[in-house]
């Protein structure tokens, strides 16, 4: 269990604390939502979460496998919906080394598409995932 507390500030910031190491981040309202969108806003963070979580999971199968993924990285388009406001999709692009071997490629896919992030996402939220060995 880990615990994580918030502060609402002012004027729509909030900070987020992670107990156990002190981390803090910052988010803000969107501009879209009456915010300045000077940060990250929580919807943003859903996005970066699958990002980092995709990367992560990807990395603990890998490394048991001795096959490095460093230097790999994602990009996420979050798409809004406005009735009801919420996260309608987030496409997220992740780019491996492609020394990675064509075997080895759909356990990489496989992974990706069962990282904890992405299997706790509502199905209503789609959430498609691009693998691209480029790097």
């Amino acid at each position: 269990m880990v615990k994580m507390t918030g502060l609402y500030t002012t004027e729509k910031h909030c900070t987020a604390t992670h107990e156990p190491s002190g981390s803090v981040i910052e988010t803000d309202a969107p501009k879209d939502n009456q915010g300045r969108g000077e940060k990250f806003s929580p919807t943003d963070l859903m996005g970066v979460a699958l990002g980092t979580c995709i990367l992560t999971t990807i990395a603990i199968v890998a490394e048991k496998d001795n096959i490095s993924v460093n230097g790999s990285k994602f990009s996420v388009v979050k798409v809004m919906a406005s009735n009801p406001r919420r996260i309608e999709s987030l496409k997220i692009a992740v780019e491996v080394p492609k020394s990675i071997p064509e075997s080895y490629r759909e356990k990489i896919a496989m992974t990706a598409n069962n990282c904890p992030i992405k299997k706790s996402l509502h199905p209503d939220l789609v959430a498609p995932i691009e693998i691209i060995y480029c790097l």
